[in-house]
C-alpha cells in the first residue's frame, strides 16, 4: 500500500530561496536540493558575445525532491506553484510519483513514522 509520495520540483535558481522559505513555513521542513542543466518547451536561449550568437541548450535549473504523506501532497504543490511561479516559459514542472517504503536510518523506523 502506498501513503507517500515523492515531489520532484524543477524550477529556476532564483526562486530557490521563496521555494524553501514557503514550504518551511507551510510545516514542511526535509528536502534534498540538486543543482542541475535542462530544457523544456524553452529549448534554451541564444546568447551574443563577442559579436557572435551562440546557443544555451542546457540551462541551469533547482531540482528540490520532497517525500511527504499523501495527506500533505496538495499542500506541498500549491506551495512550490505559487512561490516558483513567475508566469513565463521557464518555470519548470512539478513530477509526483509514489513511494513504497521510507526507513530512517538512525532509528531503523520506517513507514509514516520516518517521513
Amino acid at each position: 500500500m502506498i501513503f507517500m509520495k515523492e515531489i520532484v520540483a524543477i524550477i529556476r535558481p532564483e526562486k530557490l530561496e521563496e521555494v524553501k522559505n514557503a514550504l518551511e513555513a507551510a510545516g514542511c521542513h526535509g528536502m534534498t536540493v540538486t543543482e542541475v542543466r535542462g530544457r523544456g518547451r524553452q529549448l534554451g536561449i541564444t546568447e551574443s558575445y563577442r559579436g557572435r550568437d551562440y546557443r544555451i541548450d542546457l540551462l541551469p535549473k533547482t531540482k528540490i525532491e520532497i517525500v511527504v504523506n499523501d495527506e500533505d501532497v496538495d499542500t506541498v504543490v500549491e506551495t512550490i506553484v505559487k512561490s516558483a511561479q513567475t508566469g513565463d516559459i521557464g518555470d519548470g514542472k512539478i513530477f509526483i510519483s509514489g513511494v513504497d517504503e521510507v526507513v530512517r536510518i538512525r532509528t531503523g523506523e520506517s513507514g509514516k513514522k520516518a517521513v
